[in-house]
């Protein structure tokens, strides 16, 4: 007997099962053919490249220096009244309590010191007053002048000292003898001029180097700021304060910190200056000269070699005082 059908449902609607999702696959972008092998002959090319810098830079900087630190640990001590021979022992940090201890190295640093006060002020002064003289509207013939600044830097240093030298001595000095015809004296060896007479000689050697570095940062300029300026009655002397020295403060914070790293390593002008019988520059008047008596006339290499890395030391602290004040600086203009 057939079942009676069953009466479908009114208002119910049957969904059709539906097929799980397949999630699809990611595939990884295909790399065009050749790839891996450009980037391994770019790496070798580079590794090429790049090998001759470090291998002049461990020969040249960092095995003199590794060899300093080794050097700076031992002392040499001599036995039997010199006749035994020298004996190398492990001295530890003996050789930098002999140096901090020395007078003559402490006082080394003094001398800097008021060197670096009269020096850097004119260097970087008088640099950066010649660039904006240079860079301003009326100057004419600025290449000649970029030129003629610039050729004391061309001579080198130790021929700038024998000429300055020669313009120093009395009898030999046609500047001597211009002052006198004007009835005056001067002597550039006394302890009241020694100083400024070593500022002058290096002063005249590196303010055309500064000069061009401040005249190059200046060309960066807007000349639209400049033209504002003017326009809104800005007068040079504004202009050059206000515009310019601020917008090339980096120039000026990075010769500063060339200048004053230079500064400290003098040492051709006070030693020419101690052998034609300065009274106030003794051998030992700048930190290099005592590292050089100690080295080279005490052939105590080990206080030499102490002396040379606190003297590093010193480069590396004024570095960073340099640089933190000179970011402040441009920070604030």
């Amino acid at each position: 007997m057939a079942s009676p059908k069953r009466p479908a449902r009114q208002g119910v609607t049957v969904a059709a099962p539906v097929a799980p999702a397949v999630k699809a696959r990611r595939h990884p972008p295909t790399k065009p053919p050749g790839t891996s092998k450009l980037r391994r002959s770019q790496r070798r090319a580079a590794t090429l490249l790049i090998t001759p810098f470090f291998v002049l830079f461990a020969a040249v900087m960092a095995a003199p220096i590794g060899y300093a630190v080794w050097m700076s640990l031992f002392q040499e001590h001599s036995s039997g009244l010199g006749f035994g021979g020298t004996e190398r022992v492990f001295s530890g940090f003996g050789n930098y309590t002999k140096a901090l201890s020395d007078t003559g190295f402490r006082d080394s640093f003094v001398h800097i010191a008021l060197y670096c006060a009269l020096y850097i002020p004119v260097m970087i002064g008088g640099s950066l007053l010649l660039a904006l003289l240079v860079d301003s509207a009326m100057a004419r013939a600025k290449r000649f002048f970029q030129l003629a600044l610039f050729l004391p830097h061309a001579i080198p240093g130790l021929i700038a000292s024998v000429i300055w030298i020669y313009l120093y001595t009395p009898g030999l000095s046609p500047v001597l003898d211009w002052i006198g015809a004007l009835g005056g004296s001067w002597n550039f060896y006394s302890n009241d001029h020694v100083l400024s007479s070593m500022v002058n000689l290096c002063a005249w050697q590196w303010i055309g180097y500064n000069m061009v570095i401040f005249y190059a940062a200046l060309q960066a300029v807007p000349r639209e700021m400049i033209e504002a300026a003017v326009v809104d009655g800005a007068g040079a002397i504004r202009t050059a304060l206000q515009i310019k020295v601020p917008l090339i403060a980096s120039a000026v914070v990075m010769t500063v910190l060339f200048t004053c790293v230079g500064a400290i390593q003098i040492f051709t002008e006070p030693k020419l200056l101690n052998q034609r019988g300065a009274p106030s520059i003794d051998t030992e008047w700048s930190p290099t000269l005592f590292i050089w008596k100690a080295g080279f006339v005490q052939h105590d290499y080990g206080l030499a070699a102490a002396a040379s890395l606190l003297l590093a030391l010193l480069g590396v602290l004024l570095s960073y005082i340099v640089t933190r004040l000179g970011n402040r600086w441009k920070a604030a203009s």
